[in-house]
């Protein structure tokens, strides 16, 4: 793929997003219209929204990274990272 395939691609995505995380949006969405018609708006005032059936999404809630560990020796860099990736050191 080129360089110019690739950027309309991207310009594409932008008008017409397409894959997972957007199928993801568009199931939350069909699933939360199914819970708000069904749902008690006495014991539930606030209606459902797609999020809410969506649980990868971001909850609002702040989590703290963790700092990068960062090694002196670069191929012990490696072996975490591939560690970290795989599940498992190196043999």
């Amino acid at each position: 793929m080129s360089s110019a395939e690739f950027t309309e691609w991207q310009a594409y995505y932008e008008l017409e997003p397409f894959g997972e995380t957007i199928a993801d949006l568009r199931h939350g969405v069909a699933v939360s219209v199914l819970a708000n018609v069904n749902r008690d708006s006495k014991a539930r005032p606030e209606p459902y929204k797609a999020e809410d059936f969506i649980h990868w999404r971001d909850t609002g809630q702040r989590v703290d990274e963790a700092e990068p560990v960062l090694l002196d020796d670069p191929v012990a860099q490696s072996n975490l990272i591939r560690a970290a990736m795989f599940g498992k050191a190196p043999d």
